[in-house]
């Protein structure tokens, strides 16, 4: 056993081309954590992770004047974050496994590793249900025309 956590992101996403939205149909994490200690909060952390990479593949985007290299939204009220809405059904596995080598608990850190691989499996569910590789981040239409 390795002493790094591992997980796997599977999605599923479509188009509406009468709206030019991407839209997430369902999303599948399983994780080995190491042993899960408190389920509940090792479930609603991987959920975090996972609405905070939705945001990040498809809504999150600092943008910067070309002129000045300032940052053009300085706070919340133009910047947009995942809602409930844009968020589909969600599954959350664990292998829940000790792992001696980890901890003495046998326990291995989840975090942000919940969060990683969210961006590129979205990415390539787009690409699956479009045909269109997009190659920076947010997925917008006007990278996918």
């Amino acid at each position: 056993m390795s002493q790094d956590p591992k997980h796997v992101l599977a999605n599923t996403a479509g188009d509406d081309p009468d709206l030019g939205l991407v839209r997430l149909n369902r999303v599948v994490g399983a994780y080995d954590a190491g042993r899960i200690i408190n389920p509940k909060t090792a479930r609603s952390q991987a959920i975090g992770g996972i609405i905070w990479g939705t945001g990040q593949a498809l809504l999150e985007q600092s943008e910067t004047d070309p002129a000045s290299g300032q940052f053009i939204n300085r706070n919340y009220s133009g910047y947009l974050v995942p809602t409930n809405a844009d968020i589909p059904e969600l599954d959350v596995l664990f292998v829940n496994g000790f792992d001696e080598e980890a901890s003495p608990l046998g326990a291995k850190g989840l975090g942000e590793l919940s969060a990683v691989s969210v961006a590129p499996a979205i990415t390539n569910a787009v690409y699956h249900a479009t045909g269109t590789r997009v190659r920076d981040l947010p997925i917008t239409i006007e990278k996918l025309l």
